[in-house]
């Protein structure tokens, strides 16, 4: 079954490049994201490693743990996180999960249940292993985003989709489009206006149900 948006993640144990997890003791009471690749050594891949190990001062600051998933064992993991930090410049701080049984990926609905590995395997036998979950303290799947294999991820807006996430999760308000930190929020239709008169001070009303206010501290 696939996981959706406010179910409990599936728990699993596996090893990593930085040795045995159990994921949901691994999460802990931090906010955490798992990203998924279809094999170790490929181009698209090596880019988008690189970038998320240099925003490793950005995920602390939200206090988030980052993992990468990779049909690969760990020795290969190992090597080609040497490739990685070359690439990128900087260590490589976060594990990758080795998932050469594919249990992972098709916990997480990545791959069919009848998928499998075959002999002389290419990326495009793990083609759709290609995703991102943003999880929080709660184990509860808050986003998911799936990529083909050919276009590398925007993890700045991961990075501006776990900052909205946070800030709607925290102070129960909802984000407009292109939202970043320091602008308006949204109100809640579901809050009248003398509740959000208490809450939030002032607001702008543009329709009765769409209604700006600063995010709260």
């Amino acid at each position: 079954m696939s996981v959706r948006i406010n179910d409990v993640v599936p728990d699993f144990e596996a090893d990593t490049s930085q040795g045995p997890i159990r994921f949901h003791e691994w999460i802990g009471d931090s906010w955490a994201i798992l990203f998924s690749h279809p094999k170790d050594f490929t181009p698209v891949c090596t880019t988008e490693f690189g970038a998320v190990a240099k925003l490793s001062e950005e995920w602390k600051k939200r206090g988030t743990k980052v993992i990468g998933i990779s049909v690969d064992g760990v020795e290969d993991h190992k090597k080609w996180i040497n490739d990685i930090s070359s690439y990128a410049s900087c260590d490589v701080g976060f594990p990758i999960i080795a998932d050469e049984d594919l249990k992972v990926a098709k916990l997480f609905d990545m791959l069919p249940a009848d998928a499998y590995l075959p002999d002389g395997r290419t990326p495009a036998d793990s083609a759709t292993v290609r995703s991102v979950f943003i999880i929080g303290p709660d184990k509860q799947l808050k986003l998911s985003m799936t990529y083909p294999m050919t276009v590398g991820r925007n993890f700045a807006e991961v990075l501006r989709a776990l900052d909205a996430l946070q800030a709607t999760t925290s102070k129960g308000v909802a984000t407009p489009a292109d939202w970043t930190v320091g602008q308006d929020v949204i109100i809640p239709p579901s809050v009248s206006d003398e509740d959000a008169k208490a809450k939030f001070g002032e607001f702008e009303t543009i329709f009765p149900y769409l209604r700006k206010t600063k995010l709260p501290k």
